[in-house]
């Protein structure tokens, strides 16, 4: 515990599968090679499965659907039959309890993309696996698209369905919270392991996110906000500021400090279903900012998700303070340092809007 917590002030932490779910992984699974035939039984003779997996233990949600849309991608291209599997390879969002009476976790959330499930796929003759890293550094050499919104991705987006129970609750919060004549302005406001994360883009300090809502609104007429973050100081100082004009749905949120750990979501268990419904919880805030008349973030692929909802057209405003190290161990304190220091000395730089 005490060395855990020593490695934890010195580097970024990373979340984790349940251990519960872990222990139970079937080491069967991980033997399988990608892009070989196996053949499972004599159903189907005349498909091609293929198995969606990730390693574990994955990433954020929309993290997760990114690597799924890549591998839908090719399945698209060679007309195979797409299975997405995170119940024999879990990911973070899988809990402990079933869910509706589901243990798939991609299921939690989406339905299925071609109307075929685990037991179709493992019962059939011609299965295939894929590739199942999915990381910065390899992307380029195989390909992968590390945006949610980037246009080959929204070309096949058809196939990712959040479930209707999910659209139904955005859809009412927002009919509920809103007037026809307001004009939403959505906001990501990041924290966490945005402060540590290496080579990412800076989270903001509630002062500079407040200056640049004051900003677009005074700019581009918003008299409403719809505010996502998983820090309550972000969400305490904005509804101070803000008081009536701020929206904001019931999520999980934590208290962060210097020496804590920056990814406390998934180092507790809180309540029945934590993990479900922290995946619940990004989904939901994706379709309500879908429905914003403007969006302003430092880039997140809650932001890309909502982009690639959007039935509407959005106005634009992502900034930027700079980025943090590539070094692990200097990452972990940097955000902090510069919080501390004015402009000229180091500190965060002015926004600029990209």
């Amino acid at each position: 515990m005490i060395i855990s917590y020593l490695k934890s002030l010195l580097r970024d932490e990373l979340a984790d599968v349940l251990p519960e779910i872990k222990n139970k992984i079937d080491k069967k699974f991980t033997k399988y090679e990608p892009y070989k035939i196996y053949y499972f039984g004599d159903k189907n003779p005349d498909k091609t499965f293929y198995i969606i997996n990730r390693s574990t233990p994955g990433g954020g949600l929309f993290s997760n659907v990114t690597f799924v849309l890549n591998e839908l991608k090719i399945c698209d291209q060679k007309k195979f039959v797409p299975v997405i599997d995170m119940l024999n390879f879990p990911l973070i969002y899988n809990d402990l309890n079933l869910i509706n009476g589901i243990k798939n976790s991609w299921e939690y959330y989406f339905e299925q993309p071609a109307n075929f499930n685990l037991d179709d796929a493992y019962n059939s003759k011609k299965v295939i696996f894929s590739e199942n890293e999915f990381k910065i550094d390899s992307a380029k050499s195989k390909n992968y698209i590390l945006e949610l919104d980037h246009p080959d991705l929204l070309k096949i987006k058809h196939y990712l369905k959040p479930k209707d129970q999910f659209y139904n609750e955005a859809n009412n919060f927002f009919r509920d919270s809103f007037n026809s004549s307001d004009k939403v302005l959505g906001v990501h406001f990041r924290g966490t392991n945005y402060k540590t994360c290496p080579r990412h883009a800076f989270c903001l300090t509630p002062e500079i996110m407040i200056n640049n809502i004051n900003y677009l609104m005074n700019k581009f007429g918003y008299n409403k906000i719809f505010l996502c973050t998983e820090e309550n100081i972000f969400l305490n100082k904005l509804k101070k500021y803000y008081g009536e004009k701020l929206f904001f749905i019931d999520t999980y949120r934590v208290n962060i400090n210097l020496f804590s750990s920056h990814v406390p979501a998934f180092k507790n268990y809180p309540r029945k279903n934590h993990r479900y419904l922290l995946g619940k919880e990004s989904l939901m805030e994706s379709l309500i900012l879908s429905k914003c008349h403007g969006l302003t973030y430092v880039k997140t692929n809650i932001i890309s998700a909502a982009k690639l909802f959007t039935e509407i057209k959005q106005n634009d405003h992502p900034v930027n303070i700079g980025f943090n190290s590539s070094n692990r161990f200097i990452s972990r304190w940097l955000w902090y340092v510069k919080n501390l220091l004015p402009q000229k000395l180091g500190g965060f730089k002015e926004i600029t809007y990209e």
